[in-house]
């Protein structure tokens, strides 16, 4: 496939043609594609060159890993695409017309990001799509609103039931106390008549 029909598969699956960010992923990639190799030589990466000759990843991620080839790239080859050889992992300008494999990369998204993107259409910029964006902000506050609630009576149950320990634990003391209390009334009475036993 040209550069620019791989371009479409990969947008079409999800993806971008791949970034390579550094030597580490060039020979996960060079090592995964020796399955390939009885079939291209070489596969299309995301690197393009704008207008003012600057390279760029498709992906918009920071191009500080480069891993050209013996004498690449040139400078008079502007309207030229990057491919990955399949058997070095170098990279070469060749016309992006040329056949070529290619490798797509998917971004990894967080689950909330993937909610929000659901929830807002991110492919059709209109009124729908801020009305979904507004419920999915009110449905998020619900969900940190019950949380709150939710939080607050588990605290407000734990005091209680603290409070009710505590008047039991009271109301034990007392029982204690009182049945303690009692004894000795009862031991004083007896007292009191063992001692007016012996005066009469």
């Amino acid at each position: 496939m040209s550069w620019a029909q791989s371009v479409t598969q990969c947008v079409q699956s999800g993806g971008v043609l791949t970034s390579v960010e550094d030597l580490a992923e060039s020979n996960f990639l060079v090592e995964h594609a020796e399955s390939y190799r009885s079939k291209t030589s070489g596969f299309w990466i995301g690197i393009y060159r704008n207008v003012n000759g600057q390279l760029f990843w498709q992906d918009n991620s920071v191009l500080d890993f480069v891993n050209w080839g013996e004498g690449q790239p040139s400078e008079d080859q502007l309207d030229y695409c990057v491919e990955l050889s399949a058997f070095s992992g170098y990279w070469s300008i060749l016309p992006c017309s040329s056949p070529k494999g290619f490798i797509c990369k998917k971004p990894k998204i967080h689950p909330l990001l993937f909610v929000l993107y659901l929830f807002t259409d991110a492919k059709n910029d209109n009124a729908h799509g801020h009305m979904n964006m507004w419920i999915l902000l009110i449905l998020v506050l619900l969900i940190l609103l019950g949380m709150g609630f939710i939080i607050y009576f588990l605290f407000k149950i734990k005091a209680q039931r603290e409070t009710e320990r505590e008047a039991r634990q009271h109301s034990t003391l007392l029982e204690n106390n009182h049945v303690l209390t009692g004894r000795d009334d009862e031991d004083s009475t007896n007292n009191k008549e063992k001692n007016e036993h012996s005066v009469v």
